[in-house]
């Protein structure tokens, strides 16, 4: 299916949810992700969710990891260069929502894409190769290019897989997705 009919299908979608059942799928994710082999890892980086575009609440992926004493990375996106930095999550980082919609940090220290270990993806929708679509940016494709080859790629997802999403060159393929029901690994 077309990337832009896809785009607009799952937008539809998320918006027809409540903010109750967000949470309550976006909770359900975060026990999913209890039972992946990831936890030995030591840098994360996760999304805070545009709750605008009711995206999967990372608040309770975030409280695991915190609980598990993780080095966490947060993104900062830059429209003018389609990059991203990624700034260490501390107790004392300033988060403010940016002219896009975006919670982001304010200032902080930055980590470089390869030190990631582990990276929670932001989607709109993916299929059953691992194949994922964003909003049409770049911005993750563009980062998990620079991430180490080894890093783990976990897609979020409220809904379940397509059947087969045309890739492009470009795009880097999950390693998991996690939905409310189940984990896909690709």
């Amino acid at each position: 299916m077309d990337k832009n009919v896809l785009r607009k299908k799952y937008s539809s979608l998320r918006q027809s949810l409540s903010e109750k059942e967000i949470d309550n799928l976006s909770l359900a994710i975060a026990n999913q992700a209890l039972q992946l082999p990831v936890w030995d890892k030591l840098y994360y980086h996760i999304f805070l969710s545009i709750s605008e575009k009711k995206e999967v609440n990372t608040e309770f992926l975030l409280h695991i990891l915190q609980g598990k004493d993780k080095s966490i990375g947060i993104p900062k996106a830059d429209f003018e260069n389609s990059q991203m930095t990624h700034i260490l999550l501390q107790e004392n980082t300033a988060i403010k929502i940016s002219d896009y919609g975006i919670p982001e940090p304010t200032t902080g220290i930055a980590i470089p894409p390869q030190q990631f270990d582990v990276v929670f993806v932001p989607l709109l929708a993916f299929d059953e190769a691992g194949n994922r679509i964003g909003y049409g940016k770049g911005f993750y494709d563009r980062f998990l290019a620079q991430c180490k080859k080894d890093c783990i790629k976990i897609g979020l997802s409220l809904f379940k897989a397509e059947p087969k999403i045309l890739a492009e060159a470009l795009d880097l393929p999950l390693d998991y997705c996690i939905t409310p029901q189940k984990i896909y690994t690709f």
